[in-house]
Formats: C-alpha cells, sequence, structure tokens
C-alpha cells in the first residue's frame, strides 16, 4: 500500500496526540477532510474524530461573518450604487462591470490591501496619464469617463464593506478580512484546543497572518506538503513555501515538518501527444482500460470544459467513479430549454409581434423539440409534434398565435397547461419567472435523480429571482433578466453527489489538493491551460498589482506548477497528454511542465499519437433493376417523362430513381426567404396573365404598355398565392420582389422594343402549351410518353420560336449543340430540354418544316443577350440555328439510345463519381 502525504502527517500526530476530542484539522478543501476522516478510521479504533474543516469554514468561524452567493452580492452593491451616482448605470450594464470589481474586492481583502491607498495609487496614475507640459492633451469623453469611474471606486468599496459589515453578511474576502481582526479574541477563547493545518501552498496575506497568529499562540502546527526536490534550489513549485520558510518569525525556531524525498523514486512517466481535445480524452480512456482496477488512480481534466466529452469517453471497467468538479450548467438540457423560452418572447419583442401575441416559428418548434417538452407532449399522441410542424410547413407559417397553439395543446393533455402557460402575455417579470418555476414543478414529476438534482438547483435560482426582483425591482425586462441569465449559468456548476472514496477519482487540478495517488492521468497539459494564459480580468493594473503585494500571473503559474508537480511526487505511473493541434481549442504547445520534467527526470517516453485512419474505398451508389423497379419505369412511361425528368437522369441516374421510381419528396421547410423556385413560378406566372389575352394576335407597342401597369399588382398578387404567410414587406424578400418586378418590366420594354420596329411582326401562338408525344425505341415493347409544358410559343417575322424562360442565368454557351452524341454532357442539358420541346411541338402541331422554326432560352439574368437560341454550329461567325426534321431526327435518335439505357434491365442505376454538385 502505498504511503500518501495524510498518511504520513498522520503518523506524525499521532506520536504526541492521543486523543482527537479537542482536535481541529483545517485543510484546503472538504474534499480532503473526506480522505483523512478515513483514514483516521483506519488509524484508530477507539475515541473521538476530531473536527475537519476546510479553510472557509475556519474563516467564517473567525470572522462571525455569514458568506452569501454571487446573485445576493450583486443586489446589494446595486442598491448602494445607486445611491451614490446621480445617473447610474442599467442593471444590465452595471452587471456586465461588476463582477469584476467584486472580483477585485474580493482580491484586496484577501490581502489586506488600503484599499485608500491603492485607489489613490491608481488615480494618480490615469492623471499622470492625462499630464503635458504643454497642455495639448485632448481628453475624450471615453477617457474622461474611465478616470472618474476608476476615482469613484474607493468610495463604492467604503460604502459597500460597511453595508455588508451592518448586515453582517460578505464575500470571501470581507470574511478573510474580519478574521484578523477578530483573530485574538477567538485564540483567546479555543486556547483548550489543538489546531492543525495540512497540505497549504500559495496562502493570501490573510491566510498568512492567521496561521502566523496560530502557530505562535502554541496551540498549532502546520504540514506543508512539499519534496527536497522542489524545496531546494529555486523550482517554481517550492516558490510559497520558500518564501514562508525564509519570512515567518515561527521557522526561527522550529523546521519544516515532514519535508518528503518522494519525487526521486522510480517512476513510469509517458508524455502523450494527441491531435484535439476529443483525442486525448479517447486516448485516457484506453489508458483506464488496461488499469487492472481504478482504487488508487486519478484522472485529472486541467480543462475542467471536458468533463461531458470524458463522461462519454470513459472505458465499459470503470465500474465505480467519483466526480469532483462541477458539471456545466450552460451543457444542461434543461439549460438549452429555459434559453429557448427567453428566446421566444425576445424574438417576439425583436419582430415587434408582442402586440397580436404572434410566436416565430422556429422558437415555437425550438420549444416542442426539447426532449421533456416532447416527451409530455407525446405522452398520449406519439405524432403530435410532427402534425403541428408539418401543419406549420404546408400552410408557410412564419408565425404563430398563442391561440393556434392553445388549440393544438388543449387536445392533447391537461398536464399540458404549463406549456400552454408558457405562451401567455407576461405582465412582469415575477410573472415570466412564476411560469419557469411552475414548468420545472411539472417536469420534476418524471425524470431520473441526476434530471431531479439539475432541475432543483434551476427551481432554488428562479425562486431566488423572483424573490430579489419582488425586493428590488432591477429587471427592467425581459434582455436583462436574459443578459443575467447567460453571465449566471456561464460559470456556475452542478456538483454531483457520490462515495468519494470508491473506484477511479475524475477530478479538476484544484482539487487534487492534499490527495496522493499511484496512477495518475492527467489531459490538456498545454500552454495557456497549465499554466493558464497571462490574462487578467481586473480593474486593477499589472504594476499596481505588483507594486501592493497582490497576486498576478506569475503567482498563479507558481500555484499551478505547486499543484502538477505535487501530484507526480508519489504517484508511480503517470500519464500526461497535452493536445498538439493549433485551433482554437488550445495553442497546440504542450505546457512549459513538460520541459521542466523532462530536464529533470531523463528517460521520460514521449509519443504522439494519431487516430486509426481506416481507408475505405468510396463505391458509387449502385441501385440494380429489378422486377418491381421495371413496374415503375413501365407506368412512368405512360404517366410521361418531362425534359427536365430526362436531364434529371442524365445528371444523377440516382437522383432520378429516387424522385421518378421511389417517388421521393423533397423535404418541405416553412420557406422565410423567397425561394428561387417560387421567384421563378411567380415571373412565370405573370407573364402568363399578360400575354393571355393577346394570344393569336401580332403585338403592338400599345399592348405592352398596357401590360406595363399591371405589372406591380400582379406580381405582388402572385407572391401572396406561392409564398404563403410570407413577408415581402422588409429584408431580403422585399429585394427579391423587387427582383421580380424588375425581372418582369425589363422583359417587356424589351418586347415593345422589338414591336416598335415597324419591320418587326410578333405574333403569339401559344402559352404555357401542354404538349404531349410518344417514342417508339426498337428493344422497349412499349411507347414513351415524352410530355412537357412549354412556356411560349410565337412567331417573329415569319420564324416560329420555341421560348423556355429561365429566371436563372443561361448564357449561348449553354445552347450551342456541335455533336448529338455527346448529348450526355450536363453543357448540353439545356439545350436538351428546348428541343425536346421542339420535338414536341412539331409532333403536336403537324409542322411544315417548310417555315423557319427556332428553340431556345430567355435569360432574365442575361436579358441584354436577348433570345438564346440552339446553335448547331461550332463557328461562332455563321451560327446555325434553324431546327430542321432531319435535325429533330438525328437528336431524338440519341433520346431513343438514351431511353434504352434508362429502362434497360441489365444496365443499373449507377452514381457518377464526378458530380459536380
Amino acid at each position: 500500500m502505498m504511503q500518501t502525504f495524510i498518511s504520513e502527517t498522520l503518523d506524525d500526530i499521532l506520536q504526541t496526540t492521543s486523543s482527537f476530542e479537542n482536535v481541529i484539522f483545517v485543510l484546503p478543501s472538504q474534499r480532503a477532510g473526506v480522505f483523512l476522516k478515513q483514514k483516521i478510521k483506519n488509524k484508530i479504533s477507539t475515541g473521538f474524530l476530531p473536527e475537519i474543516i476546510n479553510i472557509e469554514q475556519f474563516t467564517a468561524t473567525i470572522s462571525e461573518v455569514k458568506k452569501i452567493d454571487s446573485i445576493q452580492l450583486l443586489f446589494h452593491f446595486y442598491t448602494i450604487y445607486t445611491k451614490l451616482e446621480n445617473t447610474p448605470d442599467s442593471f444590465d450594464a452595471f452587471s456586465s462591470w461588476a463582477f469584476t470589481v467584486l472580483q477585485d474586492f474580493n482580491e484586496m481583502d484577501q490581502h489586506l490591501i488600503k484599499t485608500k491607498d491603492i485607489f489613490n495609487y491608481i488615480r494618480d496614475i490615469e492623471r499622470l496619464k492625462k499630464w503635458s507640459v504643454k497642455g495639448t492633451f485632448k481628453e475624450t469623453d471615453l477617457i474622461k469617463n474611465n478616470t472618474l469611474f476608476l476615482e469613484k471606486m474607493n468610495t463604492y468599496y467604503i460604502a459597500f464593506y460597511q453595508f455588508l459589515k451592518e448586515n453582517n453578511i460578505g464575500y470571501q474576502g470581507l470574511l478573510y478580512r474580519e478574521a484578523t481582526k477578530n483573530c485574538d479574541a477567538y485564540i483567546e477563547k479555543n486556547k483548550h484546543k489543538k489546531f492543525f493545518f495540512i497540505g497549504f501552498n500559495a496562502l493570501n496575506k490573510a491566510e498568512e497572518f492567521l496561521f502566523q497568529k496560530m502557530l505562535s499562540a502554541g496551540n498549532s502546527e502546520i504540514y506543508w506538503d512539499i519534496d527536497t526536490a522542489f524545496l531546494t534550489g529555486n523550482h517554481q513549485a517550492g516558490t510559497f513555501i520558500r518564501k514562508y520558510k525564509k519570512e515567518w518569525h515561527y521557522y526561527e525556531k522550529n523546521e519544516l515538518k515532514q519535508v518528503g524525498n518522494h519525487f526521486s523514486a522510480t517512476k513510469n512517466i509517458k508524455i502523450i501527444g494527441a491531435a484535439k481535445n476529443v483525442m486525448q480524452i479517447k486516448y485516457a480512456g484506453e489508458i483506464l482500460q488496461k488499469l487492472p482496477n481504478h482504487q488508487q488512480t486519478a484522472l485529472v481534466l486541467a480543462d475542467e470544459t471536458l468533463l461531458p466529452i470524458t463522461l462519454n469517453s470513459l472505458p465499459k471497467n470503470v465500474e465505480a467513479i467519483n466526480i469532483t468538479m462541477g458539471y456545466p450548467l450552460k451543457d444542461i438540457p434543461t439549460t438549452s430549454l429555459i434559453l429557448s423560452i427567453f428566446q421566444l418572447f425576445l424574438t417576439q419583442q425583436k419582430l415587434q409581434k408582442t402586440a397580436v401575441n404572434l410566436f416565430y416559428y422556429k422558437d415555437v418548434i425550438r420549444i416542442f423539440k426539447q426532449a421533456t417538452i416532447y416527451k409530455l407532449i407525446t405522452e398520449n399522441n406519439k405524432d403530435a409534434v410532427t402534425e403541428i410542424t408539418e401543419k406549420i410547413t404546408l400552410e408557410n407559417n412564419l408565425f404563430i398565435s398563442q391561440k393556434h397553439l392553445s388549440k393544438f395543446l388543449e387536445k392533447l393533455d391537461t398536464k399540458t397547461q404549463e406549456i400552454k402557460n408558457l405562451f401567455d402575455p407576461f405582465l412582469s417579470i415575477i410573472d415570466f419567472l412564476e411560469r419557469i418555476i411552475q414548468l420545472i414543478t411539472l417536469l420534476k414529476e418524471d425524470v431520473n435523480s441526476l434530471e431531479k438534482e439539475y432541475l432543483f438547483r434551476f427551481y432554488t435560482t428562479f425562486k431566488q429571482l423572483q424573490n430579489l426582483q419582488t425586493k428590488f425591482q432591477y429587471f427592467q425586462d425581459l434582455k436583462t433578466l436574459h443578459h443575467f441569465f447567460k453571465q449566471l449559468i456561464s460559470s456556475e456548476t452542478l456538483s454531483f453527489q457520490g462515495e468519494p472514496l470508491q473506484g477511479l477519482q475524475l477530478m479538476g487540478m484544484l482539487e487534487t489538493r492534499v490527495l496522493d495517488f499511484e496512477n495518475v492521468i492527467i489531459t490538456s497539459v498545454n500552454e495557456g491551460v497549465l499554466p493558464q494564459n497571462s490574462s487578467q480580468n481586473s480593474f486593477i493594473p499589472f504594476d499596481v498589482k505588483v507594486a501592493f503585494g497582490l497576486p498576478t500571473y506569475r503567482e498563479k503559474d507558481a500555484v499551478f506548477s505547486y499543484h502538477f508537480f505535487r501530484l507526480l511526487q508519489r504517484a508511480k505511473n503517470i500519464y500526461l497528454l497535452y493536445n498538439t493541434e493549433h485551433d482554437s481549442f488550445g495553442s497546440g504547445e504542450k505546457s512549459r511542465f513538460l520541459t521542466q520534467l523532462e530536464l529533470m527526470i531523463p528517460n521520460i517516453s514521449h509519443t504522439i499519437i494519431s487516430p486509426k485512419v481506416v481507408t475505405e474505398k468510396i463505391e458509387s451508389t449502385e441501385i440494380f433493376k429489378n422486377n418491381a423497379i421495371l413496374e415503375k419505369l413501365q407506368e412512368l412511361a405512360e404517366k410521361g417523362i418531362s425534359p427536365s425528368a430526362f436531364t434529371n437522369y442524365l445528371y444523377n441516374p440516382i437522383a432520378f430513381y429516387k424522385k421518378k421510381v421511389l417517388k421521393i419528396k423533397e423535404f418541405q421547410s416553412v420557406e422565410e426567404i423567397v425561394a428561387a423556385n417560387t421567384l421563378g413560378t411567380v415571373v412565370h406566372e405573370t407573364l402568363d396573365f399578360l400575354y393571355k389575352p393577346f394570344i393569336g394576335k401580332f403585338l403592338i407597342a400599345t399592348d405592352i404598355e398596357l401590360m406595363q401597369k399591371q405589372v406591380n399588382p400582379l406580381v405582388l398578387k402572385y407572391f401572396s398565392k406561392f409564398f404563403k404567410n410570407g413577408d415581402i414587406s422588409t429584408g431580403k424578400n422585399r429585394l427579391i420582389f423587387e427582383v421580380a418586378n424588375r425581372f418582369v418590366q425589363n422583359f417587356l420594354s424589351q418586347e415593345k422594343k422589338i414591336v416598335s420596329d415597324e419591320n418587326n411582326r410578333l405574333k403569339i401562338i401559344s402559352l404555357e402549351d401542354n404538349l404531349h408525344a410518344y417514342i417508339k425505341v426498337d428493344g422497349i415493347s412499349f411507347p414513351i410518353k415524352i410530355h412537357g409544358k412549354v412556356d411560349r410559343i410565337d412567331e417573329l417575322n415569319g420564324v416560329t420560336r420555341i421560348i423556355d424562360y429561365k429566371t436563372g442565368m443561361v448564357n449561348s454557351s449553354n445552347l450551342k449543340v456541335v455533336n448529338f452524341e455527346n448529348i450526355r454532357e450536363l453543357k448540353h442539358h439545356k439545350a436538351i430540354q428546348v428541343l425536346l420541346y421542339a420535338f414536341l411541338y412539331t409532333q403536336n402541331r403537324n409542322f411544315n418544316f417548310s417555315k423557319p422554326l427556332e428553340a431556345g432560352v430567355i435569360s432574365f439574368k442575361n436579358l441584354k443577350s436577348g433570345f438564346l437560341k440552339v446553335n448547331f454550329s461550332s463557328n461562332y461567325r455563321n451560327p446555325e440555328t434553324q431546327i430542321t426534321s432531319e435535325k429533330i431526327e438525328e437528336f431524338i435518335e440519341e433520346v431513343k439510345v438514351l431511353l434504352l439505357e434508362m429502362y434497360n434491365p441489365e444496365v443499373s442505376f449507377l452514381e457518377p463519381a464526378d458530380l459536380p454538385y
């Protein structure tokens, strides 16, 4: 059995202490106390157990002040602040800087700083910055406000400290400062007790003061956990204990107790570089899997945000686990639910739908799809949520009324009353908080113990916020409450309950204090994580901190160095993992502690691991034609294949198979921004309506002018028809509406130009003409129907033109077909479509080929090019645009080859390997 620091310390204490009746052990953490208590039980069979407390409890006892949480503290601070300021910040703005100020107050009190001196010092620095011999310094409003703010800090501090003292409440720093004042009285009252301070390292000035006072009284002992390797020389890990040994009067007559020499013992140390955080955690899981048991094993996360990933990566042989770090509240499902309730009303306010009480559809669906809400709604009807989402999509409802939602929820169950209440207009912030409390009360009825734990945490938080709001009324609106709630959950964690002495210990770096393990795995041993980066969240400048003896990043580095190297002292098997990747989650640089370790201990194994890459041949999707597929294809031949379906087959046979054989429809979603196909439909329908009265007539300029006057209301009419319940009055949709308008107007202007020339005669033959024809293919026992709707057929100066409107970009190169044998190529697909329309028209109308015939596209994004014709010539100077019966026959022969392939049982549907998109 390994000899731990706790065991060694207890053995030494037991030499001089026979009874623990009036003994108090003071430790850095509550966790260490649990292990200490267990060791005492093992070492003494009868008698009293000592009182075991952590340093915070010890300080609170001496100070006789009650510590309050950060939320209460902030509210009290704002009360004081508003009394001192003529024009105070809103609570929202105040809370964004107040947390940092309170942190500074806390640190100054812990280090017993004379606050007036430090604030005057900062004030003088600010004044010196503005000083100029020539008096040319220009003070901006920002600089002025910053200076005023810093000068008021001492006023805030004095008033706030006085208020807290009067009410006998405070933050940790205040407890420390008050403890130093009460220390003599406490020592006098507890002369009959014996105190042992165990496992401390970096003490603040108040702790130094208290410990020295206690030691000089003669009824206290202190045990540092330090190894010779770090105490001698100038190793950073021994910085603080060397300082105390040198400076404390107690050590003029006394030696340090229990200085160990364990670090030099033989150890199995492995340094492992892994790509990305997930890779580190997965590898840590592999290490744990190889260990026979985890009774003396600690998995330490230097980056505690990796806890959720870690819990999902532990191997099956981890039977018992004790987690000594908080699970981030922001990662808990209930947080997501509460934030989605906030979002429901924040979006409503932003989009000015509060008066009519309409909710943005995505916010509503997000709430319904939260796991706990979904479970409640679908309890009696498993398709309930699907039904409402499909209805929203079908009606293209961007906004849903409260009435509509109440109706939907009433049909389900009485349990959903609290869900229904969520959508009621709220009268005040207290009312809003109350509905969340009611929802939590409803949800707790049917959850497991862990879920109950965090629901209770939220329940108490919202109850507290409700009480504070009732008392102070500081949350003026929902936005302020939302901002505060987000601030709250970003730093809050949920503690786990468990048996701390069993199995694998999963912990953060600070929780390892005083504890020792045989097997130690530490992850994220990277610069910027261990030690943390040097950025400071404080209003006190770095040089001022140095001048007044406040800790800076240099002291924090020494703290981390101590924790890291202390944990390795007695360990036998050590695995140190770091992230090798330079990404936003880490520098990719291994920690300086690893480099120091390599210099101290030779022959450390250092490996870089990478994921196992399994190369797999990517095979194109292939569907072989069975009888069922062939039957569907025959049905399709009877029903008809459109030109777009035909080109879809050429582009990707698998997409054709899904759409036309399996009849899989595309996923429908709410159309918030006008889709390209909706824009196309609106333009097509508008032109169809405008030109319909002129079928069979020759157009004149006044006809076009008449059409131009009708464009705007028509475009509006067709948008309201095809963009159901959509709003085209603002944003992108307004722009798209204007684009549709412009497309039609520009097209009409071009038409007017054509008919205004007296040499031109333009006659509309048909619009949106539904045509079909049959193709008989040798080798296929049934005819194949080709059908399509031609946008427009007209006659310009004796030439019949088959026109396909395209709202997208098309240019002349898309319509050049020199050789029909390569029409499968993507660049010919638009030409194939219009040539199929030409084939259908000539078949249906028994077209006389002695007349000239052309087919092509009018592209609304390329209107300046006019009518883009199918061109059969490779010579751009001599285009060949006339469609003859020979050209049609030649083209259809190639179409037959492709149809034969489509209907051939031996030819599978195969996805091309080189699909461009």
